[in-house]
Parts: C-alpha cells; sequence; structure tokens
C-alpha cells in the first residue's frame, strides 16, 4: 500500500530520516524523559537537515517535496519519539502560514532561513480562556503609527521554549473579521514566554505560554490585511495541523505494534512465544489492522493534498482515525504487556503516554465527527484546500 503513493525517492527519504532517528534521536530519549523539558540541541539537530522545508519552494532554498514528504518524515521521527515529531510537525505549521499569507518580502526572508534550519517557527492560536473557540480570542493588536502594540497571552503553543518566529493571531476588531496574524520574533522587546510545565507526554518538546506586554511590532511583520487572522488559522490547522497530527499519530502507532511484537516474541508461555496464544494473537491482528488502515486513510489525504485537490473530509477522516486507532492500539498493547507495561524499562507506557497528547490540537474527535456529519448532509462550510491549491500544489516532479 506504500507503494501506491510514494516513489522510489520517497522510500529513500524515509531511510534517511530513520537512519537519522535511531542514531541521533533514540540515545536521547532517556534524558528527555528524566528531564521533561524542551531539548534545544536536537531540536536544531533536527532543523538542520533541512525538513522542516518539505513543503517549501526550491525557489526559496526548500525541498518542494510536498505533504507526503512532509509526512513521512514526522511519521519517521515519531516511530522513534513523539515529541521530535511533533517539533517538526508544530515547525510546520508555523511555514504554513507565510507559505500561505506572507509577503514576497516575508517569503524572502523568513522562508529560506526555515528551510535551512536557521529559523524555527510557531502558530500561536490558542488562549487560556477560550481554548478552542478561536473567535473567543481576547489578546489585542492595536496600530500605533508604523507598528501594532501586541498585549495577552497564548497557551499551548507548540515550540514555544524553542521557537525563533511566532505567528500570533490576535484581535484588531470585533467579530470574525476582527483578527489579524502577525510574525513576532522571539527577542523582541515586550515578548516572553511562561514557565515550561512537564507534561505526561512528549517529553523533549514544549508546547507553552507565550505573554505579549505592550510588544511593539512594525506593521511589515503584519500576515495578510488586517481581518485575515481567521484564515490564517483556519486553513494552517485544516491543512497542516491535522496532516502534521496524523503523521506523529501514524508514526507512533507503529512504534506500539513493534514493540509489543517484539515482546511477544520475547515472553514465553506454556513453551512458546507469547504471541501463539489465541487471544495475544487476535489483539495483535486488531493492531494490524488498524494501523494498515490508519496508513491508507493517512496517505491518501495528503497525497490528495499534493495534487492540489479538494480534501478537507480526507483531511479530518485522517486526523481521527490515526489518533482514535492508535489509542485503541495502545490499551491492546498496555493489556498484552501487563503489569510489565507499567514499568519505563519498556518503551510502550511512552508511547501510550504521548499518543493522548495528540487527541486535542487542531481538533478533538468529536470536532472532527461533526466536520464530516456537515460534509454528509451537504452542510460543509466550503474547501480550504481547493482554495489554496495552487500554493500547496508540488512544483516539481514529486519524490
Amino acid at each position: 500500500m506504500d507503494g501506491y503513493f510514494s516513489s522510489r525517492l520517497h522510500h529513500q527519504l524515509r531511510e534517511t530520516v530513520r537512519a537519522f532517528a535511531e542514531n541521533e534521536v533514540r540515545p536521547r530519549i532517556p534524558e528527555m524523559e528524566t528531564s521533561r523539558s524542551v531539548h534545544h540541541e536536537l531540536s536544531r539537530r533536527i532543523c538542520e537537515q533541512g525538513w522542516l522545508g518539505a513543503t517549501i519552494s526550491q525557489e526559496y532554498g526548500g525541498m518542494g517535496a510536498g505533504h507526503l514528504a512532509k509526512t513521512i518524515i514526522i511519521e519517521e521521527l515519531s516511530r522513534v519519539s513523539g515529541a521530535m515529531g511533533a517539533m517538526v510537525q508544530a515547525s510546520q505549521l508555523g511555514t504554513a502560514k507565510i507559505v500561505h499569507f506572507g509577503s514576497d518580502d516575508q517569503r524572502k526572508t523568513w522562508l529560506p532561513a526555515i528551510a535551512a534550519g536557521e529559523c524555527l517557527p510557531t502558530i500561536a492560536v490558542t488562549e487560556p480562556e477560550s481554548g478552542g473557540h478561536v473567535l473567543g480570542m481576547t489578546a489585542s493588536a492595536v496600530r500605533d503609527g508604523d507598528d501594532y502594540i501586541l498585549n495577552g497571552s497564548k497557551v499551548f503553543v507548540g515550540n514555544s521554549h524553542v521557537g525563533d518566529l511566532h505567528g500570533v493571531v490576535v484581535r484588531t476588531g470585533p467579530g470574525s473579521k476582527g483578527l489579524t496574524a502577525f510574525l513576532v520574533e522571539s527577542d523582541r522587546p515586550g515578548f516572553r514566554t511562561g514557565p515550561q510545565q512537564p507534561a505526561m507526554g512528549l517529553h523533549g518538546f514544549s508546547f507553552g505560554e507565550l505573554i505579549f506586554e505592550n510588544c511593539r511590532v512594525p506593521a511589515s511583520n503584519r500576515l495578510g490585511d488586517e481581518g485575515d487572522g481567521l484564515s490564517v488559522a483556519y486553513s494552517s490547522s485544516v491543512l497542516y495541523g491535522r496532516a502534521n497530527l496524523t503523521a506523529v499519530s501514524l508514526g507512533i502507532h507503529q512504534a506500539m505494534l513493534e514493540e509489543t511484537t517484539r515482546f511477544c516474541a520475547e515472553r514465553h508461555r506454556y513453551g512458546k512465544p507469547l504471541y501463539d496464544l489465541p487471544t495475544v494473537k487476535l489483539k495483535l491482528g486488531q493492531m494490524q489492522s488498524r494501523l494498515m488502515t490508519a496508513r491508507l486513510a493517512a496517505y491518501h489525504a495528503v497525497h490528495l493534498l499534493d495534487q492540489g485537490m479538494s480534501c478537507d473530509a480526507e483531511l479530518m477522516n485522517a486526523k481521527l482515525v490515526n489518533v482514535e486507532s492508535a489509542l485503541d492500539s495502545g490499551r491492546n498493547a498496555m493489556e498484552i504487556h501487563a503489569a510489565a507495561g507499567l514499568f519505563t524499562n519498556r518503551s510502550i507506557e511512552r508511547y501510550v503516554r504521548d499518543a493522548h497528547h495528540i487527541f486535542a490540537p487542531a481538533g478533538t474527535s468529536d470536532i472532527q465527527l461533526l466536520r464530516l456529519a456537515e460534509v454528509a448532509i451537504g452542510q460543509d462550510k466550503g474547501s480550504w484546500s481547493e482554495k489554496l491549491s495552487d500554493l500547496v500544489k508540488l512544483e516539481s516532479a514529486p519524490l
């Protein structure tokens, strides 16, 4: 099934990323699990590979390789470390806003730096009180001559404590037309990050708070026009967020199956490997079936995206199927491991913890189901993938 969507160069990319993940990322996992804080050095090392430029045009120094290539990169990193897969997926969200809404000057300034691994971007939308209700945000920007002054805070921002350039959506007026997006450099006066809070999983990745206190930003840092903020937030979530988080779930799911089958081969009952027990074999079969279905949904959605075809529903479904499948397989894996799965000398408990982090961002499963229901009854609100297809298509022969 993999070969149906991918080419020889996609396979080469997978091999390259997998080798890097095994050699460079896996040895650092104990350190990340112990510290439970962002791993700056490894994040930068991954950025230096040029993988943040997967969907950046070759004109700006990127790979121009498309969304399937990006999915493979995130999947392979997540197979070893969900934290580092999450780091790359969050950076891709930051990249998207510049690709789709940046001015010529902004693209020329920032995209080559991102592609070269010299700039790690983020996107910041969620607030403490409004949560996923984008229109409920209160962080503001007020025009002051040639500048804007930003005040407020954002939470659950991927790469909060390692990011160099934050794409921030704030309120400049009332209603849905009153949101505007800005690029805010991490060293700008009036900007700071809140204390990093330890989390259940994704140790090594930061998703924390950004605080703006009379932070002065030049009008040239505005993304698009005033009032484009809602489009920046929604399009980044639909086209990149769902696809990227799907890839993280897929990599974690693959790791769960590999770890569980390895455990079943090592452990013996009644003189035979554990996987010979019918109850265990059935659970392994369920995990394998879920993983195959999840990968098909993921690759199909981003394949359509690479072709510039309308695929909002497929992206919603891919996120839904992958997140729920990974969580269900995580439970199967823990049932097979039994008490052995509760100890940190095996990775399965880490995979299960990490998988739960992918549930909420870019819409919970309930949100995906509600949006899919709107598709079914003909009440969906248009297609972001179709609107932005010209900038999503592969620019050259696909990998």
